[in-house]
């Protein structure tokens, strides 16, 4: 039919030859290079997700590789704290250029954007779902080789938008070792498998405790059953993350990049294996 829009919404038609599913991802900033886009979700808040990407992003780095981190949590966004970063390049007529941070990762967050770091962002879903679309379509992000996305918890607007509005190679699953843990991971898996994202595993994090005068490890939230949910959902276990006060006192001290990253190396395998 000459006179097709591609939108099968608009047409009454139902054996119209040119009917082909309307894709919802976002055009990219024309002056934008992501090669690669890897989603850390969790199915609940307080496991650490933002440690997590942020240790990611950092590992990635030292491979020499380019780095973006895109902080889709618009509600808590703490992705400027992590790398020591206040406010964004710049911006043109063009796009909107990330903060860089110290070792050249781009990080792009509604907090670079707010007069106040502090001040709250009082927004419907709709308008949060739409500005995370927008980091994605207005941001510069300039020849980045994997891209990093520091997703709020749960199933909720804002991991639908980005599922669906993003290309996204893969995600890794933050989650803490409690009994609750299944039934909250059982929920990211089922979503990411509805979303047709490969999951490329899971991270334990506050796994353990290592107790500094002995070296015993102590496991403070309880025996850990990720495990059992692995092997369930056939996906591997690719860390196991201790408390480490050290990690903590460099994230708030906007120093991230200076931690030791050597604990999700199995975590970056997996994510340059990611297809």
């Amino acid at each position: 039919m000459s006179s097709c829009s591609g939108n099968c919404a608009s047409c009454g038609s139902s054996d119209c030859g040119d009917r082909k599913a309307e894709s919802l991802l976002a055009q990219l900033n024309p002056k934008s290079t992501v090669k690669k886009v890897i989603a850390v979700v969790s199915g609940k808040g307080g496991v650490g997700k933002s440690t997590v990407t942020s240790m990611l992003a950092v590992a990635m780095a030292r491979k020499g590789k380019r780095v973006g981190v895109l902080d889709a949590d618009i509600t808590g966004p703490s992705a400027p704290t992590a790398f020591g970063v206040t406010e964004c390049q710049g911006a043109t007529e063009e796009g909107l250029y990330p903060a860089l941070t110290r070792g050249g990762i781009q990080v792009m967050s509604i907090n670079l954007l707010l007069d106040n770091s502090t001040d709250p962002v009082v927004w419907r879903g709709p308008v949060i779902a739409g500005a995370v679309k927008q980091f994605w379509t207005d941001v510069i992000w300039e020849d980045v080789d994997y891209m990093f996305v520091d997703m709020p918890p749960g199933t909720g607007d804002v991991p639908l938008t980005v599922f669906q509005s993003l290309p996204v190679d893969g995600i890794v699953i933050v989650t803490s070792p409690q009994d609750l843990v299944s039934m909250i991971v059982a929920k990211a898996v089922k979503m990411a498998n509805m979303m047709h994202v490969p999951v490329l595993g899971f991270v334990e994090n506050y796994s353990y405790l290592e107790c500094p005068d002995c070296g015993k490890r102590i496991e403070v939230f309880g025996k850990s059953r990720l495990d059992e949910v692995a092997e369930a959902f056939h996906l591997p276990v690719l860390a196991r993350l201790p408390i480490d006060p050290k990690v903590a006192e460099a994230y708030d001290n906007g120093l991230m990049e200076t931690v030791n990253t050597d604990a999700v190396a199995k975590v970056i395998e997996a994510v340059e294996n990611a297809e």
